[in-house]
């Protein structure tokens, strides 16, 4: 099933972020979580292909994961795709492997760069990589393409405008839906989503919310993708540091007030970063469920 269809719906598409084992991990326990995210049946769960959104291992983890959600747990899935370190044969292998595992749906992201990976010259943008599979569709299979958007503007992008104009060539490309990075302050998500539409992005823009429960994962958070903390949050951080219980669930309470006014608002989808804890997901899940 194509995740467009999810938001054919006329209801707020609800979907979970879910990463796949680090290498050389036991895979037992986060398999185990995985059937348990899965059990709240969202709409869809995403799958990384690791840690900051690269993978110069290959995409093999990613597919085993997405093909156990579906096809195990019968949950549809979108598998992340990055281009930064691949060849356009070996993104072709992939769409081969996920066409294999029924996979349908694709986020295609560039990917971090960083000393750990050796960057290849065949793709330099996503939207070079969305333009590509497009192009494959009559030999390899269409795909439905999800693509990234950042409230804050893109951390390589010289402004926001530009990076505006960036995300519509991506559209333009061939993606069909949009998926946020993380945002602390809906006002900034309510911004982005009202100039999107002006320059004539007309796609559905999922809104990435994570429930911050640590300190040290909200360092990270920050340090990777540059979300900016009202005044609010870094309160609540500061008050609860030293008692984790505590800081998780303010952290569950801030993520379900954001989801709230996002759904009120009319959003169109919640893609919430679950960082592989189903008790997280769970909490978040049943706070919620009743407004989807």
């Amino acid at each position: 099933m194509k995740i467009s269809e999810f938001y054919n719906k006329g209801k707020t598409v609800f979907a979970i972020e879910a990463f796949p084992p680090k290498k050389d991990a036991p895979t037992e326990k986060i398999y185990a979580a995985l059937g348990e995210i899965a059990a709240l049946k969202p709409d869809y769960i995403s799958v990384t292909c690791g840690a900051g959104g690269s993978d110069s291992g290959g995409n093999a983890p990613t597919i085993e994961v997405s093909s156990l959600i579906k096809n195990t747990h019968g949950i549809e899935t979108v598998a992340h795709l990055t281009c930064v370190a691949s060849s356009r044969e070996e993104v072709l292998r992939t769409l081969t492997s996920l066409r294999e595992h029924n996979i349908e749906n694709i986020l295609a992201l560039r990917g971090d760069i960083n000393p750990t990976i050796t960057r290849k010259d065949d793709f330099t943008y996503a939207s070079d990589l969305v333009a590509f599979i497009k192009a494959q569709a009559q030999e390899h299979g269409e795909f439905e393409l999800a693509g990234a958007c950042y409230p804050e503007g893109h951390s390589e992008a010289h402004s926001a405008n530009e990076d505006l104009k960036n995300l519509k060539r991506k559209v333009d490309a061939g993606c069909s839906t949009l998926i946020s990075q993380v945002f602390f302050d809906n006002a900034l998500f309510y911004d982005f989503a009202d100039k999107a539409r002006l320059i004539g992005i007309d796609v559905p823009i999922a809104a990435g919310i994570i429930a911050v429960t640590s300190k040290s994962q909200i360092e990270r958070m920050v340090s990777m993708c540059g979300a900016s903390l009202p005044a609010k949050f870094v309160k609540m951080i500061a008050k609860y540091e030293s008692r984790p219980e505590a800081l998780r669930d303010a952290g569950i309470a801030y993520a379900t007030e954001q989801i709230i006014d996002l759904i009120s608002s009319g959003v169109e989808g919640i893609h919430f970063y679950a960082m592989n804890s189903p008790y997280v997901a769970r909490k978040i899940h049943e706070n919620v469920a009743k407004l989807l």
